[in-house]
């Protein structure tokens, strides 16, 4: 029997109408924006905050991921599909997919197999069109930034060795990553060093996220910082009169997108930062849409749960008030063998002395979610080279931790394949143990809150700050911004700042190299070791797998 793609199993789905989605959520069709048959966006007037409040939340996170990552898009979609087959009513609430990872080296983000949203192709490509846009706001900034330089009459005298904005794209082209601009002759600006990052890791991005409503969305792009003048006076978005501009480019983004799983379940696509480079979480609006609307909402953080989790924790939840009623860690029992020593050549080995070993970032990231007065469930993502004595013993060691693991069977059987992970959620959810609280407060010293995450999260001893991050940290002070959450950048390999120290490193110390402000996202960020905010592509692009015929049909698309 020939095995299916996803992409084959997804063009094989009959999609219905987006106003049976719509009507399955209680939205009439006149408040639908349609973009064709099959998406939608959803008007910021149908978030109801009683609903938001009443109703339950569930964060989808996973150890430690192999570069192929664990699926947790998959398990959230599924989780959702096993949810309304036991009775509930639940809508799977997800980021945007980046076209970088699209043709580089990790693929779509539309979940696998039997549990995808679709239409696939166009969630995973130029969907609503809210990655242009933020991208177009973003470089507007730019553009306005390099014609003040250029002004004779409305010059702030900014200089330009302090600009800290960059341009953005969305695609990994390493290239880009510093670049020289205003040649070729004084008509041309000003010459002057500049970069480009991901659309993902744009500032525009991350208040997107960030923003509760249209207002407060363009007070945050008001208050991006952009560099200093020349007497040191700070220089912001508002102070070019950017932010109106900006947020016209970003009016419909700021709409949750509506979309289907395979199953016909409602599923709510929008915004999409990275986590190991920004917080990692779909936005604000769209979680409060879901809840407005559904009983049940499964929501994914990005990465590891010391990345994605901790982010959408601290960050998110500490910012929104939204406060989960249970977590789902996801693993693989070919991760928990990577995190015991095996070679790449071996993940797909059965091996329980491996698994054995590699139990400890499982554990880990169980003691973590429950310093947050949250219940973990354990979704053991089911692959066919799995063994039963593997499994058997990562259900057995979650038991004596007092914590319930359960194979997930999304990726072959979608909905069918969850029911018993659903039911689990839902006995967590009902046992009425969580207590979400942040792991620090917003106003506490901002050296302490780096300390915090780095010692309680990743386990290390300390944190040492280079001369960079030092001066970074006075600059902090001095522009007023000690109140911002943290969003740590760090290798999403390892628990520590070294990818190459697997399952739980002890007795090791992370080091600060600088320090980036985001002060319309209202965090900081530490950068810890050399953190890429534009990838480059490998050596052989996903790209270059696929094809599109005269009709138009991709293939090839992961």
């Amino acid at each position: 029997m020939k095995h299916l793609t996803d992409i084959e199993i997804a063009q094989g789905k009959k999609l219905v109408h987006i106003r049976e989605i719509a009507k399955k959520l209680g939205v009439d069709e006149d408040d639908l924006e349609l973009y064709g048959k099959y998406k939608a966006k959803l008007p910021l007037s149908l978030i109801d905050e009683e609903a938001v409040n009443k109703n339950n939340l569930i964060l989808v996170t996973a150890i430690t991921p192999t570069p192929a990552g664990e699926g947790k898009t998959t398990v959230s979609i599924g989780l959702t599909e096993g949810l309304n087959k036991i009775g509930e009513q639940a809508t799977v609430v997800l980021r945007e997919p980046s076209l970088g990872p699209v043709f580089g080296i990790k693929g779509g983000a539309a979940g696998g197999g039997f549990s995808q949203v679709v239409p696939m192709e166009d969630i995973n490509l130029h969907f609503t069109g809210d990655f242009n846009a933020v991208e177009k706001a973003n470089n507007l900034l730019s553009a306005l930034i390099d014609n003040n330089l250029q002004s004779k009459c409305c010059s702030f005298n900014l200089d330009p060795r302090t600009i800290l904005w960059k341009r953005v794209i969305d695609m990994n082209d390493r290239a880009l990553r510093k670049i020289t601009i205003g040649l070729g002759g004084t008509a041309n600006g000003i010459p002057r060093e500049d970069g480009f990052n991901i659309t993902p890791a744009s500032e525009v991005m991350a208040i997107l996220c960030m923003a509760t409503d249209f207002e407060d969305l363009k007070k945050r792009l008001g208050d991006i910082f952009v560099g200093f003048t020349f007497d040191k006076k700070p220089i912001f978005a508002r102070d070019l009169k950017a932010e109106n501009a900006m947020a016209i480019l970003l009016k419909d983004a700021i709409k949750p997108n509506l979309v289907q799983t395979l199953e016909e379940n409602p599923a709510i696509i929008h915004g999409g930062p990275f986590a190991n480079i920004a917080q990692g979480t779909n936005t604000i609006i769209a979680t409060k849409m879901g809840l407005s609307l559904s009983n049940y909402v499964v929501t994914e953080a990005g990465f590891g749960a010391d990345l994605g989790a901790e982010k959408f924790l601290n960050i998110k939840c500490a910012a929104s008030g939204l406060k989960p009623k249970a977590v789902v860690l996801v693993a693989t029992i070919r991760a928990l063998r990577h995190h015991g020593g095996a070679k790449k050549d071996e993940y797909n080995t059965p091996n329980k002395e491996f698994v054995e070993l590699g139990f400890c970032n499982l554990e880990k990231h169980i003691e973590n979610i429950r310093k947050f007065n949250i219940e973990p469930v354990v979704a053991i993502n089911a692959f066919v080279t799995d063994s039963y004595d593997e499994i058997k013993y990562v259900i057995d060691k979650c038991a004596e931790l007092g914590v319930q693991a359960v194979v997930s069977e999304g990726w072959a059987k979608g909905g069918e394949g969850t029911k018993k992970l659903a039911q689990a959620v839902v006995s967590v959810v009902e046992a009425k143990k969580a207590n979400f609280k942040p792991l620090y407060n917003w106003d506490a010293p901002v050296k302490e809150k780096i300390e915090i995450i780095a010692k309680e999260i990743y386990g290390a001893d300390g944190v040492d700050f280079d001369k960079k991050a030092k001066l970074n940290l006075k600059r902090i002070e001095r522009l007023g911004f000690n109140d911002f959450a943290i969003c740590m950048a760090k290798t999403q390999k390892s628990f520590s700042d070294n990818e190459a120290l697997v399952g739980r490193p002890t007795g090791f110390t992370v080091t600060v190299r600088e320090i980036e402000i985001a002060a319309g996202a209202k965090f900081i960020i530490p950068i810890l070791g050399q953190m890429m905010r534009m990838p480059g592509l490998p050596g052989t692009p996903a790209s270059e797998k696929m094809e599109i015929d005269k009709n138009g049909v991709i293939s090839g698309l992961s």
